[in-house]
């Protein structure tokens, strides 16, 4: 009976896929698999979980395949089981991000290596393809190749695709090189509270880009004759505003300096990319930019973009609240250096190897060994600056690790309206945190950590503190709807298991 299964599950799968006009190495690379494991599927020689028919209905935009998969993803996670081994951080999320749309940049072809594959960049690439953009996995899906058509349909953008990323956000500066007149969705994302593009449009105004905000879209207008006449000085040093002001400034004929500019990790990548482009930037890794912008880039381009410090602080967050002896490998160590040193004096027991480099030969790297620790609570409390202070998406780790210490810490997340109030999920799993205000949490320590079946908070960060917390609760604990996690983070749960947690993937049906 489960041969016959195998073998209809496999002819639908065929028929799908042949109606597609895929071959089955296309699809291989789409699920970042081999031909012959495909062949095996469509005969109905491979058993083939839940989860893997989701992703090939996905694949195939496919509801024939897709048929009696129903909801969302959960976890299943039993507790209270050491860490032990190695593990290598992934890509950077953000950067893969902010390289995906600098490729609207370039006429030419674009490879990036170990592009992470994650939701984020899933929702990007379907946008891109919407509007025109061939992409594909290449190297049995490691890596991603991006060629732009001569014209852009931005009439024909896949709207739902958008409105689920707020990266689309960083359209606008490669976009009003390529367009005069143009319409975006509304940018989406994590639930953090109200964040303003106000610091995009004052920058990018500069470049001649008017934006008008009517029923759900951007519209754009761009009025060639305006080109930013004196320094841009940016009213927030964040990420995406910085790294939008990069793009308008790449394809600008002229010099562009950009004061208060971040200097993050995804920031000093795209400025690397640039380069690699022809567009030389001055200042890189500080708060003033200066680019020297080329109106045309028809180039061939091969990029690897770093790894991601803060699935580093993940990792290493897991081991601390385990108390697991964990290596952590290919950690970006210059965009850690103040969480590690918060955490020496807060007692915590590690090694690092010598630095060696990334894949993009500028970004320096260690392996940090992680041993169990008694921690005691930091005299300050915990807040983030921009680079080179304490990273912002790593706040929300020290609110687990501080559950994990003797005595109180105080956290201080001042830069989101609502991420403070999601870290207080942790009570249900025995965590003693107070909310002072919607930035202020107050963390009692040591836990004992109890499990508990909750909703995935809708911020992505926070999301991930629970999960580790339910991996050092005694019992099963279940998180409901890990679409969040899925945003940033690259097969997650199957990964912590390849190191000794349990945690298991399952949908409703």
């Amino acid at each position: 009976m489960a041969d016959d299964y195998l073998v209809r599950i496999g002819k639908l799968i065929r028929d799908a896929r042949q109606h597609r006009g895929w071959t089955q190495t296309q699809l291989a690379e789409a699920l970042a698999t081999s031909q012959s494991a495909v062949n095996r599927i469509e005969r109905g020689n491979q058993n083939i979980s839940l989860e893997m028919i989701a992703r090939i209905g996905e694949a195939l935009d496919s509801e024939i395949v897709s048929l009696g998969y129903a909801g969302p993803m959960h976890l299943r996670v039993v507790g209270r089981r050491r860490l032990s081994g190695s593990i290598d951080v992934k890509t950077s999320k953000n950067a893969c991000v902010a390289l995906l749309c600098a490729t609207l940049l370039n006429k030419g072809r674009t490879v990036l290596r170990r592009v992470a594959r994650i939701e984020e960049v899933f929702r990007l690439l379907e946008v891109l393809n919407s509007i025109g953009v061939r992409t594909r996995w290449i190297n049995d899906g490691v890596d991603l190749e991006i060629v732009p058509p001569a014209e852009l349909d931005m009439e024909s953008i896949d709207a739902e695709a958008a409105i689920r990323t707020r990266s689309i956000i960083m359209f606008l500066g490669p976009l009003l090189h390529r367009l005069d007149r143009f319409k975006l969705p509304y940018a989406g994302g994590c639930d953090l509270g109200t964040r303003t593009i106000e610091p995009h449009m004052i920058a990018l105004r500069r470049f001649g880009l008017d934006i008008t905000a009517t029923e759900g879209l951007y519209h754009a207008q761009v009025e060639r004759a305006v080109s930013p006449d004196r320094p841009i000085v940016l009213t927030e040093r964040g990420d995406t505003v910085t790294e939008n002001a990069l793009l308008a400034a790449a394809r600008h004929d002229g010099v562009t300096v950009i004061r208060n500019a971040s200097s993050n990790y995804m920031v000093q990548d795209l400025c690397f990319f640039l380069e690699a482009l022809g567009v030389r930037v001055d200042g890189v890794g500080t708060t003033t930019l200066t680019v020297h912008g080329v109106p045309e880039i028809d180039v061939d381009v091969d990029y690897s973009p770093s790894e991601d410090p803060v699935e580093a602080m993940s990792l290493l967050a897991a081991a601390v609240v385990t108390e697991s002896e964990l290596t952590i490998r290919r950690v970006p160590i210059e965009f850690l250096e103040i969480e590690l040193a918060v955490l020496e004096e807060m007692g915590l027991d590690h090694d690092r190897s010598a630095e060696y480099a990334a894949d993009n030969g500028r970004t320096r790297l260690v392996d940090l060994t992680v041993r169990p620790s008694k921690l005691e609570a930091p005299i300050d409390k915990i807040h983030p600056m921009p680079f080179p202070g304490l990273n912002i998406d790593n706040v929300p780790f020290f609110a687990a690790i501080a559950a994990t210490a003797q005595g109180q810490t105080l956290i201080h997340d001042w830069v989101y309206d609502n991420r403070a109030i999601y870290l207080t999920d942790l009570n249900r799993l025995g965590g003693r945190l107070q909310l002072l205000d919607p930035h202020r949490v107050l963390v009692e320590g040591p836990t004992r950590w109890r499990a508990a079946e909750m909703m995935c908070p809708p911020a992505l960060r926070p999301a991930v503190v629970v999960l580790l917390a339910m991996m050092a609760a005694e019992g099963t604990s279940v998180l409901r709807n890990v679409y969040v996690i899925n945003r940033g983070y690259e097969d997650l749960a199957e990964r912590l298991n390849s190191v000794g947690a349990q945690i298991e993937i399952f949908r409703d049906i």
